[in-house]
């Protein structure tokens, strides 16, 4: 008796420590999920020159900077209509943070799956739109050959005059079939003037307005072109227009330029050069080189040391622009190339 009893009290004890032991893991809070980290925009994407397609994103002052980001990329990717996004070009107004448009980037096409663009971030001091912080470009590569001939990329011809500006990009950009546009200004109350004398040269063309600085010292208005190469077309590259029948191209993404040592922008150069090798091409087949930095001085210490990582007997187009400030508070200039691929 006695020990059908004890049996009884054990079977009852061991009933109460398993309740306890299932309220126990209950009450237990699960593990933290750890998120892995987004990979970082690519420094340098390729592209077949035929199947490039070039758009721009429409003004918004709906919300802070994130949102418009995201509504400007939604905008990119249904006006490209399938077509795959290989670059970014993001011009920011305004104080927001900077590094946020390459992390939202990253966001938005590994939620879809789809391969994240390379990415150029360059704050400006204003866009023609109250409210308005950020505007993107973006070169796609789309499904058929669009580009059979090739393409041209227009450096800006800078003037005080934003009609005179005007008539020197339709002299650089002669029999070629313009197809998007990037306009500089030193203030939005030229705009006016340049929007009607882009609209009667090139009618067809989407274009994209920025207030490089806030305050400008020197007033200037220019823009930089990209162009459609018509059958035939006979023209060589020059300092002015970089004319590329190459098949394959390799872009960049903007490298920074940290401090305002010489040494610092050879390391700014070797660092662009060992992110396009892998893509098949160097620094030494740069066809476009794109420099913003935020002083004078810099662009021009930019400008006479480039020659040596160049082809000499090859010209390079460009624009070199100074900008209201960058994605690094230590960084002193972006530079952003196209290079011809093998």
């Amino acid at each position: 008796m006695r020990f059908r009893l004890f049996i009884a009290i054990a079977i009852v004890v061991a009933c109460a420590f398993d309740v306890s032991a299932q309220r126990r893991k209950k009450d237990k809070e699960p593990p933290t999920q750890v998120l892995e980290p987004l990979p970082d925009p690519p420094d340098a994407v390729a592209a077949e020159t035929a199947r490039l397609s070039f758009q721009v994103s429409p003004l918004s002052a709906k919300g802070l900077l994130s949102q418009q980001v995201r509504d400007a990329i939604k905008a990119l990717r249904r006006d490209s209509r399938g077509a795959t996004i290989l670059k970014l070009r993001a011009f920011v107004a305004g104080s927001g943070d900077l590094r946020r448009v390459g992390a939202i980037v990253s966001e938005e096409f590994s939620e879809d799956k789809q391969p994240i663009p390379a990415v150029s971030t360059i704050q400006v001091g204003s866009l023609p739109m109250v409210g308005a912080q950020v505007v993107i470009e973006s070169t796609s590569s789309e499904r058929r050959p669009v580009n059979p001939n090739g393409l041209a990329f227009i450096a800006a011809a800078a003037s005080p005059d934003p009609a005179s500006a005007v008539e020197e990009l339709k002299k650089r950009a002669a029999g070629v079939e313009v197809i998007r546009l990037t306009c500089f200004l030193s203030s939005l109350d030229d705009l006016s003037t340049l929007r009607t004398a882009l609209g009667a040269a090139f009618p067809a063309a989407p274009a994209v307005y920025v207030q490089t600085q806030r305050q400008a010292v020197e007033r200037y208005a220019g823009c930089e072109a990209v162009g459609r190469l018509p059958a035939g077309y006979a023209t060589a590259s020059t300092s002015d227009i970089a004319v590329i029948t190459a098949p394959k191209i390799v872009l960049t993404g903007a490298r920074l330029v940290f401090r305002d040592q010489e040494a610092d922008v050879r390391l700014a150069f070797q660092r662009l050069g060992r992110s396009i090798e892998p893509l098949g091409t160097s620094l030494k087949d740069t066809l476009w080189l794109g420099v913003f930095g935020l002083t004078r001085p810099m662009n021009s210490q930019i400008a006479e040391l480039h020659g040596a990582f160049f082809e000499r007997s090859r010209p390079v187009a460009g624009s070199t622009l100074i900008a209201e400030g960058l994605p690094s508070t230590d960084a002193t200039a972006a530079i952003e190339l196209i290079a011809a691929a093998h």
